[in-house]
């Protein structure tokens, strides 16, 4: 896994090998520039002095200018649950999900994303807020999708479900975007589409909700995401793309302050992360 770090007063990446890490670069933003080639003879032949991972923090793996974006509603069950949410506009719902053009939002600058043990937050102008656990892409700025992580998309299923147009408020504020724990190289994984997705939400010591899916349920490609994706949008320091939710709280299930949210894709990582409202 390469991890993003900060060690003795300057951060780094660096690819983790059981209990210590060795650098790679300065930044991941660096790395986002490389082909996918060129990537992985670095990442396989780090010539960088070993550190102990007990003696570095571990960073959001995202710096610079790369940007978070998200996909919505690429699963059955996540259609199905915009639709029940939804006062007044469900059948968009219902459309988008059939439709050639998917659905594509800007989630987070790389300052706001919050990384693994980080406090998400949900907003305090909203009833009912839920993570949604998704398989994040990192792609570089050729296009090419070079390593997988764990993204929480929070989201406010009060505000969207007011009105589709509020999106923006129901996604994108100062805590709404997990991401972590590091970035697994595509190499790594033998195939994106037979992966396990896992999440758990623990409440005052108690398991409150869980949920398992897999993402052979993904209605779309991942290719075919990235390639909307860059449609007429260039990015220079690469991009994250988050492809979706299928494990939706049932309604009227929310978030609560001093939640605990676990998210686990085995073969990727698990990113764990507090829960404070407002």
């Amino acid at each position: 896994m390469i991890i993003r770090y900060a060690h003795e007063g300057r951060t780094a990446v660096g690819v983790r090998d059981g209990d210590t890490v060795r650098p790679i670069a300065d930044d991941l933003a660096e790395l986002t520039r490389l082909s996918l080639t060129e990537l992985r003879e670095r990442a396989e032949s780090p010539t960088g002095p070993a550190v102990a991972v007990d003696q570095l923090t571990v960073l959001p793996p995202v710096d610079g200018r790369t940007e978070v974006w998200a996909a919505g509603v690429t699963y059955k069950i996540s259609q199905t649950a915009r639709m029940a949410e939804s006062e007044t506009s469900a059948t968009v719902y219902e459309q988008v999900y059939d439709a050639d053009r998917p659905e594509i939002f800007f989630k987070s600058v790389a300052w706001r994303v919050i990384g693994d043990g980080g406090e998400l937050r949900v907003r305090a102008d909203s009833e009912i807020d839920v993570p949604e656990p998704e398989l994040a892409l990192l792609i570089n700025s050729a296009k090419e999708i070079i390593g997988y992580g764990v993204c929480n998309d929070v989201s406010s299923r009060t505000i969207e479900g007011e009105n589709p147009l509020y999106l923006p408020q129901a996604k994108v504020y100062n805590g709404s975007c997990g991401l972590g724990p590091g970035v697994t190289p595509v190499w790594q994984v033998a195939d994106p589409y037979a992966l396990e997705l896992g999440m758990v939400i623990i409440r005052d010591g108690e398991t409150i909700w869980q949920g398992n899916t897999e993402t052979s349920q993904l209605h779309r490609k991942l290719d075919d995401l990235v390639d909307w994706l860059f449609r007429d949008l260039e990015f220079p320091d690469g991009v994250w793309l988050s492809t979706g939710t299928s494990l939706v709280p049932e309604l009227p299930f929310t978030l609560a302050d001093g939640d605990q949210v676990k998210i686990t894709i085995p073969g990727v990582g698990e990113l764990s992360n507090p829960v404070r409202r407002g």
